[in-house]
């Protein structure tokens, strides 16, 4: 499994995502979510949002058909 980045969004968007994209039966991982909570900045640090590279196109048109 090698993963790759679909996209970078804020905390919230990135978990809706996720919930999107494990609905269409797309495995996905959201890099860095609770990165530096405990300073305070967790809403400043964009959200990585990953999926296998096989997956990534699907990934993509999702996000794509959603903006």
């Amino acid at each position: 499994m090698a993963l790759v980045e679909i996209g970078r969004f804020n905390r919230f968007e990135a978990h809706i995502l996720e919930g999107r994209l494990e609905s269409e039966g797309i495995p996905c991982f959201a890099f860095d979510a609770e990165a530096s909570i405990a300073d305070g900045s967790a809403f400043l640090i964009p959200v990585r949002v990953m999926v296998d590279e096989s997956d990534a196109e699907a990934a993509r048109r999702i996000i794509d058909d959603a903006a």
